[in-house]
This record gives structure tokens, sequence and C-alpha cells, in this order.
């Protein structure tokens, strides 16, 4: 089977979700095709030098509907004559992008694809969509949904994680996020989201926090208490499915948790003779990719069963791996996977992650897999994992190793 290389990766900063946040006067539109034009000008690509360009976007409503995908070709410097595939793995899509790309590059349907995703929560809200879900009584009552703030927090009474275990890696987070950005690690990736007449509006991760410590996040109440214990109770939902546990441990805040931005992210994948022609050196190969199927009430576990399926896909075991991105959709996410892999968490988002700079849904998983080859480079490193949670009950993965 042919070998798909990532040639490039790139990503915008993110900005805060909210209307004062410095991206929310750009569409999802404009923002995707910043990253397009990127890929292309940064790679020298010329006419109709990718097969597809796949997209990931969770809440595909109003600007973020309609094949985004394809409106973003159109809309950026691509040659018309690429078409646009617009995908949606809740908080994997732009991994599922990736991955979906890489496969369909091993399985010979094309020499190079871009893939990634794109989200702008403070323009279209996260749950606009009106997700089955959550909202049909005849599904959720019949999976015990409840929201993956309680989710979260399930995880946590399960597998025994305090507060304070939380709030200490959301601190570490912050730390390193600014730690990076102060080193200059994200400059090879990170590109600056510039107005009509060329000027700067952010070319730096927005919602970061540096000065979050102990002390301040102690101070803040659990976001999701209140829903579980009074209205509309969802602990009792939880509580039926998982009678061991005598009540539900309420630890995830705003400071714990990843925070709503907006943003962007896109891979250039290709096989060998797709570098030759443009002259392109690969930077490393996807030696393997899954996706798998969870609980959908404690939802969030994905990323452990997602990494006991990839490493037994590729006859690996877990200290075979280098370095870890495991998205930070909340601290217990995070917490579980270090318990169950037993691995050292010096190794697990070097960077830091989504509490610290933000979870823009469809773009995430492209931003992590960039991150993590940017950081096997810089650190001299060979094997990475990257993989996710993921909503209603998933778990996604991705293996990449430096060429």
């Amino acid at each position: 089977m042919t070998e798909a290389y990532i040639y490039d990766a790139v990503r915008t900063p993110r900005g805060k979700g909210r209307k004062d946040g410095a991206l929310h006067e750009v569409t999802s539109v404009r923002l995707s095709a910043t990253v397009l034009n990127s890929l292309k000008e940064r790679n020298g690509l010329d006419g109709h030098a990718v097969e597809d360009v796949v997209w990931g976007n969770v809440t595909q409503v109003k600007e973020q509907g309609g094949c985004l995908a394809r409106t973003a070709v159109l809309a950026s410097d691509l040659d018309e004559r690429i078409p646009g595939l617009a995908i949606n793995r809740f908080c994997a899509s732009g991994m599922e992008a990736v991955n979906l790309a890489a496969n369909q590059v091993k399985g010979g349907a094309g020499d190079a694809y871009i893939a990634g995703g794109v989200e702008m929560m403070g323009r279209v809200a996260m749950g606009s969509d009106g997700a089955a879900v959550a909202v049909d009584p005849t599904v959720a009552m019949e999976q015990y949904f409840v929201p993956q703030g309680i989710s979260a927090d399930i995880i946590a009474t399960e597998y025994g994680f305090s507060r304070d275990d939380a709030d200490a890696l959301a601190v570490e987070s912050q730390r390193r996020a600014a730690a990076a950005w102060e080193d200059k690690r994200f400059a090879k990736s990170v590109i600056s989201v510039k107005d009509v007449n060329g000027l700067n509006i952010l070319d730096h991760d927005e919602y970061m926090r540096p000065g979050t410590d102990m002390q301040s996040l102690g101070s803040l109440k659990a976001s999701f208490e209140e829903m579980g214990k009074v209205m509309p109770g969802f602990d009792k939902i939880a509580l039926m499915k998982y009678p061991h546990l005598e009540e539900i441990n309420h630890i995830h805040h705003a400071g714990n948790s990843s925070g709503i931005v907006d943003g962007s992210a896109g891979v250039l994948i290709g096989n060998a003779e797709f570098g030759k022609k443009y002259g392109l050196k690969p930077r490393a190969r996807i030696r393997q990719t899954c996706k798998i199927g969870t609980d959908p009430t404690i939802m969030l576990t994905g990323p452990v069963p997602a990494t006991q399926k990839i490493l037994a896909d590729s006859g690996m075991s877990i200290g075979d791996i280098d370095l870890f991105e495991v998205n930070e959709a909340f601290a217990s996410v995070v917490l579980r996977f270090q318990q169950a892999f037993d691995v050292d968490p010096a190794l697990v988002n070097v960077n830091g992650g989504s509490i610290a700079m933000g979870h823009p849904l469809g773009a995430t998983g492209a931003i992590i897999i960039g991150t993590l080859l940017d950081e096997l480079e810089r650190s001299d490193k060979e094997v990475g994992l990257a993989t996710l949670c993921i909503a209603s009950g998933m778990g996604a993965a991705t293996i990449i190793e430096r060429v």
C-alpha cells in the first residue's frame, strides 16, 4: 500500500469564542480560506494540485452549513476544479478529516489532499444544530444521555480523580502553553489572521491565562453540579446507568475544562510522487489511524480504547510512543488516559492543550496532529500518538512517525 506523508501543517491562532473575541468578525469560510491559501503559498501548489479538501466542522448550520469545505475552496485561491467534503465526527472532525485523507492516499485514490477543519464557536453556537442524540427523547432516554460536563465528572468519580488533581493539570497546561509561546515553539505552524487591508487581526492564542494558579481555580464553582443535582437532575440519570456510584463528584469548572474558541487548521498530505513533483520533503508518515465507539453516557473515555486499538493494529506497545497529544476536553479525560497507560505526564501535551488555548471543535484534531509533529521535530523524537474523546461516545487516534 502507498505511504501517506505529512508535508505541511498550519493553524490559525485560537480567538476567544465570544463577541469581543479577536476573530469574531471573521466567518468560518474566510478563516478556512486563510488556512487553504497558506498551504498553497507555502508549498507552491498550482492547478489541480490536490485531489480534494476534506474539512471537519461540528455545528453544520448557518454559515457553517452547506458543505463548508467546497465553499471554502471557492473562497480561497485554490483551483476551482478541487472539490470539497465537509465531515462531522464531533470533536474529532479535524482528525477524522486527516485520517480519511491519509487512507485515501494509501489506497491510491489521488496523490494528495488538504485536510483539517474549522469552528467559529463565537459565531455559530455549540448545540445550535439541535442534535437528535441530545434533544430527541426517544434516543436520549434510551441511551441515558447526559451533557458532556456531567460525563467528565462521572469519569472523575469512577476513576478517583479529585478537584485538586484536575486543577493541577489545568495549571500545568497553562504553564506549558505560556512557555511554548515564549519559546516560539508554535512559530513554524501558526499563521496570522489578517483583515482585507493586510493588517493583523490575531497572531497569538488569545484564550490563555498564564497567571492561573491553584488558588484562583479553587475559587471557581463547579460548572455542572447544579444541572446534575437540581435541574434537570442529570445525576439521577447517570446513577441509573452506574448504580455502583453513590453520587457524582462534580470537579469540573471553566478553569479545568476546554475553552470555547474560534480557529482553523489544515494538513497537507500526499504520497511520494506528489512530493517529488512539487519539490517537497515529507516531514512524517501517517503510520496508523483508528476510530471506535464507546459507552455514550460516560462518553469521554474514548482515548483509552482508541489507543489500545491503534497500538494493536500497528503492532506497537505504549512504550514505542515518544510523545502524546490527548485533547484536554476536560481534565479528567487526560487524567484517565495517563492512569490507564501509566505514561509519564511529562510526555503528554508537552506544550499545553485545550484547557489553556481552547478547543475549536472541528479544527482541534488537525491542530493536535500539527502540534505533535512540531514537537517531535523540536525534541528530535520519532513517533507520536494523538487522540481525542468524542461526543456521544466515540474515540479516534492517529500515529505519526517522522521521516
